[in-house]
Formats: structure tokens, sequence, C-alpha cells
């Protein structure tokens, strides 16, 4: 089972290394799901340096219960703005259906960040 939640903790390190670097090179793509009254750009990049640095600490065994905990609380955050995403006429994702396919994908990530937490024996 802990060479299952390694891989999984790779692959979701993956994810939001890799989301992370795309709020860096794409910011124009989370424009719209930024509140108007946060600065724009900063607020991108604290959100590119929060999903890389999770990201890393999912690599970690030490770091990891952490990093998961960080990545539950990230993805709880975030789950406002995609359900204001997903009702808008417009929404940043591209189509109401991928904005209302991404609402239960929130859960199945939370409990990914949880199940990669090696468990106490």
């Amino acid at each position: 089972m802990e060479k299952t939640r390694f891989v999984f903790a790779f692959l979701f390190a993956l994810l939001l290394i890799g989301a992370g670097i795309n709020h860096i090179l794409h910011p124009a793509a989370y424009a719209s799901l930024i509140p108007s009254w946060l600065p724009l750009l900063a607020t991108n990049y604290f959100t590119a340096l929060v999903e890389i640095t999770l990201g890393t600490g999912l690599l970690f065994v030490r770091s990891r219960p952490m990093a998961a905990a960080g990545t539950i609380l990230l993805m709880v955050f975030f789950l406002p703005f995609h359900v204001y995403d997903a009702f808008r006429e417009h929404p940043a994702i591209g189509s109401t259906l991928l904005a209302l396919i991404r609402l239960p994908l929130q859960f199945v990530l939370i409990y990914w960040a949880w199940f990669v937490v090696p468990k106490a024996r």
C-alpha cells in the first residue's frame, strides 16, 4: 500500500507543480477566477507559489502530511470560486459542462490528498 501511496503522491505532486507553472505561464487564464478586490497578478503568482510548494512537499515522506493538509485546505479554498465559475454565463474553464464536472473533481482531489498521507502503523 505504501508504494501505491508514493505513486499517487508523486502524481499529485506533478499535478500541483504543473498547475503552479501554468499559473506563471498563462496568468490570463485565471484572471476571471480572481475576485476584483484582489491584486490580479500578485494573487495569481502567490497561488502558483503555493501550488509548487505543496507539490514539492508531497514528494518527500517527512513533509507529505503537512503538504497534504495544505493541499486539502487549498482545494477547499478553491471550491467556492469553482462553484461561482460553474454558474456564470461564460465559465473560465470554457463551458458550463466542464465547470460542472470540475465541482465533484475538487472532492476527488481532496480525497486524493488525504489518501497520500502515510498512515501510522
